[in-house]
């Protein structure tokens, strides 16, 4: 009986050491340097989707790279994967979006600020107006609970892809409004995440659900905040003829969203 208890205390100690199934996301490096994906649908990847499938056609600048991480659901981290909001966009079919395209970019380019390790963190949700995103609502709590997350596990946060205001474009009390919630947003984000100089760039809008497009373009070109800068899609190619970018697009986008960070002064990163 002893002889039976000692063996099971050994095997105790023992089991754990022989299981080294242990990856670079499981352990990621301290000096990661993060960015916060958010809005909706064309943050989150439309790319590719036909009638709620995705074709799964993943183009060489979205592939995964051992060097992008992606923080999952479940708040840990894993190596990066088209479609990059799996499982964050919840009950939607997501494809590509701008993400990996952006994090290749910036990785190719040889600038970023010497990280060895790029962290994402996708937090979007398609469908959803700005109203949605302002302080004390579950997508503000979520958003501002995964970028500490990421700060806390090790890492800086390079800034925040905005791409939002589809949405809005419907009621015309939406889109007049969305100037001054946007301005909420970034003053709050900047206080609860402790970082008053934190970059935010938007991308403007190329399309809309409604006829109030124009109003929320100029809003968000209006913005005038300090480290806030404007990456605009309009002209891009929509995919379904009026709403979703398409693949090819979103490349495109991730590729302008990598160059405003680059240019944004290599002396920030």
């Amino acid at each position: 009986m002893e002889e039976k208890k000692l063996l099971r205390i050994l095997l105790g100690l023992v089991l754990p050491l022989l299981h080294v199934d242990v990856t670079a996301a499981d352990l990621p490096p301290s000096n990661k340097l993060v960015f916060i994906l958010a809005g909706q649908s064309n943050m989150a990847g439309r790319g590719g989707v036909v009638a709620s499938h995705w074709a799964g056609i993943v183009p060489p600048d979205c592939a995964p790279n051992p060097s992008i991480l992606r923080l999952s659901p479940q708040l840990r981290w894993e190596q990066a994967h088209e479609p990059l909001h799996d499982g964050i966009d919840s009950n939607r079919t997501c494809g590509v979006g701008p993400g990996m395209a952006f994090a290749n970019a910036l990785l190719r380019s040889g600038r970023a600020g010497g990280a060895p390790v790029l962290g994402l963190v996708p937090c979007a949700v398609g469908g959803t107006r700005m109203a949605d995103w302002l302080r004390g609502t579950d997508l503000y709590a979520d958003l501002v609970r995964r970028a500490r997350v990421a700060l806390e596990t090790g890492g800086r946060i390079g800034a925040v892809l905005w791409y939002q205001g589809e949405s809005d474009t419907v009621r015309l009390a939406d889109a007049n409004e969305y100037g001054r919630r946007m301005l909420m947003l970034v003053r709050d984000l900047r206080a609860d995440l402790a970082m008053p100089h934190l970059l935010l760039i938007q991308v403007g809008l190329a399309s809309g659900l409604g006829q109030y497009t124009e109003i929320v373009r100029e809003a968000q070109k209006g913005l005038k905040l300090r480290n806030v800068r404007f990456v605009d899609a309009k002209g891009l190619p929509l995919q379904d003829g009026h709403l979703h970018l398409s693949t090819q697009a979103q490349v495109q986008l991730g590729h302008m969203l990598a160059q405003a960070y680059l240019n944004y002064g290599t002396s920030t990163l």
